[in-house]
């Protein structure tokens, strides 16, 4: 049953509680997310929280004994901020500001302080607070009209160094100095460029990223807070080194590396620069790396046959473990099938890759194509329940990563970008042509789905290629620019126009290919979901285009959920979705090519 496939969970956003043997996570175990805990040699995890909504963020204090996490309401991602005491049993509120976002920077190396960002003064600008924790009095110490979130603290508390977004991948670093309320700009952020993973070192003065500043794709760099100059520590030809965590001895840095979707961990000595790759870790995604004293590496991993759990990596013996088993599953476990990673070559001749899913030979199966959102994200090597359900059901399911997805370099993640929009369109026609020409798939009995921007890759493939597809699923997906734009959040708008156009130069262009502007033109069945809530893709995008479809008779049903935004948190929601989507190409690929044989 899809059920068993819905109600398998994971650990993700992991944390080691300073001073202690325990290890903290977020995990939908109760049915939303919620702050869990894992104590070394305990052999079950302990819940922390018991919020009435889902925890979204949460940071540790310096020693351990307390923690601040963010909860949003139904979804908004409106998040504020609580304190927990006494494990969890006291909680008290620190921000109570419903109507804006709060963004959490961390505790000061006294302990004493947290700082965050929140759109307080103005719907687009996003202001610097410092908050005493004791007495919940805050200041606002620095003003900034956009979006900027705090990163960390200098390790003397005498400055706080933030994130500002200038476009909609690109961001550059300030320092604010928390003694004259003067904010810098670093200078090595001379041009746009995205400066992740930041790592500061004790003596204040510097420390470590990842940039694509100097190359196509992010690699580790030395920095100072003074210099423009950068000091290339590792590069790993073709792919992004994602996350660097430095060691608390600062001699070594642990990495992540993005190899087409799957993770590799490496360890860099700083005292020599030698590079040693981590052996015999399952092929997934790994995330939340942190250190376990000077010789262990703690971390997430995930991957599709795998749903996400808690590993560690001894470098001395460079071995590994799995330490939690939240993500097992008795009922499903043995059929779960990990992918293969293919491409295909688009009308440009672009080598487009994707991952492809299936469960032994057979011939004119159905497939479905799931495209991710962003556009600037990813399809990565993750346990999907959908796609191992339909899999499961002799489904062939292939999720690709076409142009202007991340992952290969910043000249691949442009190749989209506003009036180049319907290039990654033709990807996916490209792709049903190459799959209709496979002897394991039915050309006849191809579907497509997608959330947030994938939505609206699903319906511009429905609307511009209508042919090729026999069935439609869009979540959370956008049928306008121009209207998207205009209900979006002001913040929100800015950043998006530097990859879809703006309002002032491209309406001509989104008026063109909106899908609302064509859905007479659809012909396949379409299922369409959204939040109520959702403040980044406002629901009116479904509901004026599902209006104007059925006012023409077409076959399209659309569901709502109340207590949801952007994303389908709510176990109960989540099950009722995906059942609806898995029953609904069953009925109308499944069932068609069964009528054929």
């Amino acid at each position: 049953m899809i059920v068993d496939y819905l109600q398998v969970h994971s650990a993700y956003q992991m944390k080691v509680v300073p001073g202690s043997e325990e290890w903290t996570f977020l995990s939908k175990l109760s049915g939303n997310a919620q702050l869990w805990r894992w104590e070394e040699g305990q052999t079950s995890s302990e819940q922390v929280t018991f919020m009435p909504d889902r925890v979204v963020d949460y940071d540790h204090s310096p020693c351990g004994t307390r923690t601040v996490i963010g909860m949003d309401h139904l979804g908004d991602e409106r998040q504020q901020l609580y304190l927990l005491e006494e494990r969890g049993t006291a909680v008290r509120p620190l921000t109570e500001s419903f109507d804006h976002f709060h963004y959490l920077g961390g505790w000061s190396p006294c302990g004493e302080k947290i700082v965050w960002s929140s759109n307080r003064r103005h719907p687009r600008c996003f202001d610097l607070f410092v908050q005493r924790i004791e007495t919940g009095e805050y200041e606002e110490v620095y003003q900034y009209d956009g979006r900027c979130v705090p990163l960390r603290w200098l390790a003397d508390g005498s400055g706080v160094l933030f994130s500002v977004q200038e476009t909609n991948i690109d961001n550059a670093l300030y320092l604010l100095d928390l003694e004259t309320k003067e904010a810098k700009r670093l200078p090595i952020c001379s041009k746009h460029a995205r400066y992740l993973s930041v790592q500061l070192t004790r003596e204040g003065k510097g420390g470590y990223l990842v940039t694509d500043r100097e190359d196509d794709t992010m690699a580790l760099f030395r920095f100072s807070f003074d210099s423009p100059e950068l000091e290339r520590l590792a590069f790993i030809p073709g792919w992004d080194i994602e996350e660097a965590v430095l060691s608390s001895d600062e001699q070594r840095i642990a990495l992540s590396t993005n190899e087409g979707g799957i993770s590799t961990l490496s360890v860099l000595d700083l005292r020599d620069l030698s590079l040693v790759k981590a052996e015999g870790l399952p092929a997934g995604v790994i995330q939340s790396v942190a250190w376990r004293g000077e010789d262990q590496l703690t971390f997430t991993l995930k991957s599709p046959t795998m749903p996400g759990d808690i590993w560690t990596y001894a470098i001395p013996t460079q071995t590994c473990g799995q330490i939690t088993n939240i993500g097992r599953s008795e009922a499903i476990e043995g059929s779960l099938v990990a992918p293969e990673l293919r491409s295909f070559q688009s009308f440009d001749g672009l080598e487009v890759p994707y991952f492809y899913y299936a469960k032994g030979e057979g011939r004119n199966r159905p497939a479905v194509v799931y495209v991710h959102g962003g556009p600037e994200s990813q399809i990565r090597a993750e346990y999907h329940p959908v796609f191992q359900y339909l899999v499961n059901q002799g489904f062939i399911v292939v999720a690709p990563n076409v142009r202007g997805s991340m992952g290969y370099g910043r000249t691949y993640v442009t190749l989209d970008d506003r009036r180049k929009r319907m290039d990654s369109v033709a990807d996916l026609a490209w792709l049903a042509k190459a799959l209709a020409e496979q002897e394991g798939v039915d050309g006849q009995s191809i579907g497509i789905m997608g959330r947030s921007y994938g939505g609206f890759m699903v319906l511009a493939a429905l609307t511009h290629y209508p042919d090729l597809w026999a069935a439609g699923v869009d979540i959370v997906g956008i049928s306008h620019f121009r209207t998207f734009l205009e209900n979006t959040g002001e913040w929100r708008r800015r950043l998006r126009e530097a990859e879809y156009g703006s309002l002032a130069d491209d309406s001509d262009f989104f008026e063109e290919i909106a899908p609302l502007n064509h859905s007479a033109k659809i012909k396949a069945p379409l299922l369409v979901f959204h939040g109520r809530n959702d403040t980044r893709v406002p629901v009116g995008e479904a509901e004026q285009l599902v209006a104007d479809m059925k006012a023409r008779g077409q076959q399209v049903e659309l569901h709502i959920f109340e207590d949801e935004g952007h994303m389908t948190e709510r176990l109960e929601n989540h099950i009722t979705m995906n059942s609806k989507i898995t029953a609904f190409f069953l009925r109308h690929l499944a069932h068609s090519q069964s009528e054929k044989e």
